[in-house]
């Protein structure tokens, strides 16, 4: 994700993560009849298939009630139109990604020899979670530059992300080794982020073994944090 100067932050006075953000809390929409989810559902991921072969741009109604074996009418009884229907699917996308990465970055895990392995798990699950669905994370990315509600659900995802980064590293981290949390964690961010879409291959083939690329990012945010070993 393209970088941008940080945001102001609320201060982290003690250990602890801030507050869920509202993008993972969103509430999951509920059906009285199994065939209504199961239309949903379907939608949701004639959808993903659509918008990751096509583009947001691209894709039209039309398309994404065919791909769910749908009519055109049968869509807009579940949404509004293709933008509610591509934040939806969206936010699911970027609900997992952060519990899949965040939850493995606990205060725990960076005691003693554990935390290089922590952030090389971490470096690992953010690589695979890109790499999984390359196609449809290149159409999200396009999307954010162009329709603001995509954009907003970005950065919401980026302020989430450096935001709790930068309470485990307030959490874990000597001031004297790490100054300004808040900055750190907005620079590992953005360079891991960037770092993991290349080795996904989402801009095309990377120049060097992906396996390398890890660990090399994992030392250098290890280093980063904990200069002194």
């Amino acid at each position: 994700m393209a970088a941008r100067a940080p945001r102001s932050a609320p201060s982290i006075s003690r250990p602890g993560s801030p507050p869920t953000p509202a993008f993972v809390d969103a509430p999951i929409r509920a059906f009285a009849q199994a065939r209504a989810a199961r239309t949903h559902e379907a939608l949701l991921e004639g959808a993903q298939r659509m918008f990751a072969e096509r583009g947001y741009e691209a894709t039209g109604t039309p398309e994404i009630a065919a791909a769910a074996g749908v009519a055109v009418g049968t869509f807009y009884r579940y949404f509004d139109d293709k933008l509610a229907c591509y934040l939806e699917l969206s936010r699911r996308h970027l609900a997992a990604g952060y519990h899949r990465i965040m939850d493995r970055l606990t205060p725990e895990r960076f005691v003693g020899k554990d935390r290089d392995a922590a952030v090389a798990e971490a470096v690992a699950v953010l690589v695979d979670h890109v790499a999984a669905e390359p196609h449809q994370y290149r159409a999200f990315l396009e999307a954010s530059l162009r329709v603001p509600e995509v954009q907003a659900l970005r950065r919401a995802f980026d302020d989430a992300s450096w935001t709790r980064l930068a309470a485990l590293i307030a959490a874990v981290c000597p001031r004297a080794d790490v100054p300004d949390p808040e900055a750190t964690a907005w620079v590992i961010m953005q360079a891991s982020v960037e770092s993991a879409t290349a080795m996904a291959g989402v801009h095309g083939a990377p120049p060097l073994p992906a396996a390398r690329a890890k660990a090399a990012l994992g030392a250098l945010i290890v280093r980063a944090l904990f200069p002194r070993g």
